[in-house]
């Protein structure tokens, strides 16, 4: 029972991680900038679901308090994008 329980809690993780690496397989592959941008958009999407599922729902993306896991988060992403459109080809 609690096995099932954790597994359920890591869903938000396992998706963030799932968009990620399609990211990193876009980059890699075909264009890099969509690859990058798609990686921001998984980070951003991290921040989505760490600000609106609790901290048990949340599971590993719980790391320290909601306001500054998804100030982190949100940041990094924009960060990341920013870094994606503004190098030069």
């Amino acid at each position: 029972m609690a096995g099932e329980a954790q597994r359920r809690s890591n869903w938000p993780l396992a998706l963030t991680l799932l968009v990620a690496l399609s990211g990193l397989v876009v980059l890699w592959f075909y264009d890099w900038r969509n690859g990058v941008l798609i990686f921001a958009g998984a980070v951003g999407l991290a921040g989505l679901l760490r600000a609106g599922l609790s901290d048990r729902a949340a599971g590993l993306l719980h790391v320290r308090g909601r306001a500054f896991d998804t100030t982190f988060l949100f940041l990094t992403a924009a960060a990341i994008a920013v870094l994606g459109l503004i190098v030069p080809n």
